[in-house]
């Protein structure tokens, strides 16, 4: 298994978080990981995004340039990094910034409101978290529960008490896909 994934978005959106925990979920599975960031020159709102490789074997180089699994928390990633993701790859868009399709028909769609959920939840931090919930719904790159063990591990102990609305917005995530798949397959058909 070789799971190649690229998350981006703007700076405060928590993608550099996303990528930190799917890289501790793999290793507490004892699986090989990757995670590589990359910033904007900006200290806030500016671009970020990271690279976060998962596998079972040792893995030859860290950098998604081909992503199986491409997330975009805002219209600038879309536009930045649509065409990066390798044809039948699988995309997933924060659909409470971005309202608008992706050109490229050859791909895989998931629209997660993301942030509605989070709100929804009474913390827009966990905006992330949902998204996260989205990707281990239909991707699995590691178990939920490796996840949640993650989670317990970044959040040290004067923080414990943000875990369980981490766990909480994973599953909301999860669930945000029963009903939005059917929806988000019918809009690539369509597109």
């Amino acid at each position: 298994m070789l799971k190649k994934m690229l998350l981006a978005g703007f700076g405060g959106q928590g993608i550099m978080a996303m990528g930190q925990l799917l890289a501790y979920g793999a290793m507490v599975e004892g699986k090989e990981v990757s995670w590589l960031p990359a910033y904007g020159v900006e200290m806030r709102g500016g671009t970020a995004n990271c690279s976060v490789v998962v596998s079972d074997r040792p893995i030859s180089s860290p950098v998604a340039s081909e992503p199986d699994v491409l997330v975009v928390m805002n219209k600038p990633s879309l536009d930045k990094f649509e065409n990066t993701l390798k044809p039948g790859g699988r995309l997933f868009i924060n659909s409470s910034l971005i309202d608008q399709s992706p050109r490229r028909r050859d791909i895989q769609t998931y629209y997660v409101p993301a942030n509605e959920l989070a709100d929804g939840l009474g913390d827009l931090r966990v905006a992330n978290v949902i998204m996260l919930g989205a990707i281990l719904a239909v991707e699995r790159p590691v178990k939920k529960e490796s996840l949640q063990e993650a989670l317990k591990k970044v959040f040290s102990e004067g923080k414990q008490k943000l875990v369980s609305i981490n766990i909480q917005a994973l599953q909301v995530g999860a669930d945000s896909l029963t009903a939005g798949d059917k929806m988000s397959r019918k809009a690539v058909n369509e597109g």
